[in-house]
């Protein structure tokens, strides 16, 4: 049985930003500078990004993570670059506001799940990740399953990133977690996807935000690296690209007594600093 039943007749409306995959220096600049405003301009309660990207387009540093923190982020999720950097490993440890996929094997530093407090509501946020062309990682439908059950049935918002390459496993994840989870917005491929919608049982669902960095390379790398990479073997590590910064998000209003998603919006913002 659904957990999220009924509308209530006086909406309390919380109103969540989802920023997509933050790439290097661009895409965290942007985040830094803007964030208070779009919260402000948004009225927003609760701010969510995806972090794994952050630092040079792999994973974060602690130091980047306590400031994207302070300056308006209240909770980050990742994927599968989010151990690139060895410092993060006793840092997410210790950071429960900082997610790695909850469907990462038994032992994986950190946790998939936060539950926190927004303006007096109790708030989930969930991380997990796909398994098509990725790397190691348990069953994310059975670890949603069980994610699911285990949040105590009076905390009703539930945010999820579903990070995964593969269009088909989000959107299946979208249907699974329908009436159970109030969000389900994809992560991973840095291109932003125009499919958003409210689902039957009242699941706000994004196959992906999209990506908040530069948009002048390939996903946020410098296109001649990326270029290179696909016709020679000889080719170094790409590095970011710079120019045309967007910041890539969605805007979702939940009843935050039921659960329900009420509204989706793509945003879709350039940004110069």
């Amino acid at each position: 049985m659904s957990l999220l039943t009924g509308y209530s007749s006086l909406f309390l409306t919380m109103r969540i930003l989802v920023i997509g995959d933050v790439v290097a220096r661009p895409g965290r600049i942007a985040v830094l500078e803007r964030i208070q405003d779009l919260r402000e301009q948004h009225h927003i309660d609760l701010a969510v990004m995806n972090a794994e990207n952050v630092a040079g387009g792999f994973s974060i540093t602690p130091s980047l993570a306590d400031e994207l923190f302070a300056s308006g982020i209240d909770v980050m999720t990742s994927g599968n670059h989010i151990f690139d950097k060895r410092e993060v490993i006793p840092y997410i440890a210790r950071q429960e506001r900082l997610l790695r996929p909850a469907n990462y094997p038994l032992g994986t530093p950190g946790s998939g799940l936060w539950i926190g407090e927004v303006k007096g509501t109790r708030v989930a946020v969930c991380n997990l990740i796909g398994r098509v062309f990725m790397g190691p990682a348990d069953d994310p439908f059975r670890v949603a399953d069980e994610v699911v059950k285990s949040i105590p049935p009076e905390v009703r918002v539930r945010v999820v990133d579903m990070h995964a390459e593969a269009t088909s496993e989000k959107v299946a994840m979208g249907w699974f977690l329908d009436g159970r989870v109030s969000s389900v917005t994809g992560t991973h491929t840095h291109v932003q996807t125009a499919d958003e919608r409210i689902l039957p049982s009242g699941t706000a669902y994004l196959t992906d935000i999209g990506m908040t960095g530069s948009h002048s390379g390939v996903i946020g790398m410098n296109r001649e690296d990326v270029i290179a990479r696909f016709t020679s073997v000889t080719t170094r590590r790409a590095e970011n690209s710079t120019g045309d910064t967007r910041i890539c998000a969605a805007l979702i209003d939940v009843d935050e007594e039921t659960g329900r998603a009420r509204d989706i919006k793509r945003l879709n913002l350039p940004h110069e600093s």
